[in-house]
């Protein structure tokens, strides 16, 4: 579980509990609010600190750094296990994109690169795609899959995700089945090719990844390497962080264009009115094939409906 601390003002502890309204969970002793998202829990205290835990804390707190925050970094560097050689090596690099957004797909992406290409993937302006506006994602994605690179993009449709989790999937496992299949398609796509390693965007501890394989009876590929914010590490996990969210940002313009209404990305109060209006528009039963239906935006959105 990766942990990130955020020391702030009084003022921009209550923006922050306004913009989580949708998210509080009972308020622990000594703290201002606690407010639960897919990415992280988040607990302001009234000294000013605010702390993000869970599988990316980086993906809340980073939208209320400023130059007057100080923040600490948990797992900011890698650890001393981490062999950081293997980032300059020819390397596999895996990432997604969409699991916190109700609307829209989950998609995975796996990159090798050579050394000689990771320098061409830099000179097309390859960084994390979080960073990235839509435009220049599909922009750089273009020019990535132009390279003479091998890739995978597995996407997991609303529709299957929503039965998996019936019968008891986390989206954890989800995930990391769809890392493990991409990392596959793309050792069998290299054909033999030698590659030193594999790097993969932490999202649970490296134990919990392998149960969730072995309870499908597979294995953990060799030489794989787990790291928070792989992305900032690995121009390969950042090549795969870019495709990867190109291809959940068109899959999310093909479903506001089928819908005939524009459905936000991430998970917020606009997403709830945007999910009532889709129920108005399409019926409660068609809602799966565009939303994951788990997420607390289902029932908020009910609320509108009345």
């Amino acid at each position: 579980m990766g942990q990130e601390v955020l020391t702030t003002s009084a003022d921009k502890i209550k923006q922050m509990k306004k913009h989580y309204h949708t998210y509080l969970q009972k308020t622990p002793q000594g703290a201002v609010f606690r407010a639960k998202t897919p990415y992280a829990v988040i607990t302001a205290y009234h000294s000013g600190k605010v702390l993000f835990q869970g599988s990316q804390p980086e993906k809340e707190s980073t939208q209320w750094k400023d130059a007057s925050a100080s923040t600490q970094a948990a797992k900011a560097k890698p650890s001393s296990s981490v062999d950081t050689a293997i980032f300059q090596k020819s390397h596999i690099g895996s990432d997604e994109s969409g699991t916190g957004d109700y609307f829209g797909p989950i998609t995975v992406a796996a990159v090798f690169a050579d050394k000689a290409q990771q320098v061409q993937l830099k000179q097309l302006g390859v960084e994390d795609s979080k960073h990235l506006k839509d435009d220049a994602i599909h922009r750089i994605a273009q020019e990535i899959i132009q390279l003479p690179i091998s890739y995978t993009i597995l996407k997991l449709e609303n529709e299957k995700y929503n039965r998996l989790q019936l019968k008891g999937w986390s989206q954890g496992k989800m995930k990391a089945m769809l890392h493990h299949h991409a990392i596959d398609k793309l050792i069998k796509k290299l054909d033999g090719t030698d590659y030193d390693g594999i790097v993969i965007d932490q999202f649970c501890e490296p134990a919990v990844y392998k149960r969730y394989l072995q309870s499908e009876a597979l294995k953990l590929h060799e030489k794989t390497t787990f790291i928070t914010k792989a992305e900032s590490h690995s121009i390969n996990v950042a090549a795969a962080s870019i495709l990867a969210r190109a291809r959940f940002v068109t899959a999310m313009d093909k479903l506001s264009q089928e819908a005939g209404i524009t459905l936000p990305k991430g998970a917020s109060g606009k997403v709830d009115k945007a999910a009532a209006n889709y129920i108005k528009a399409h019926g409660e039963q068609q809602l799966g094939h565009v939303a994951k239906l788990h997420f607390a935006n289902t029932n908020k959105a009910k609320k509108y409906l009345h």
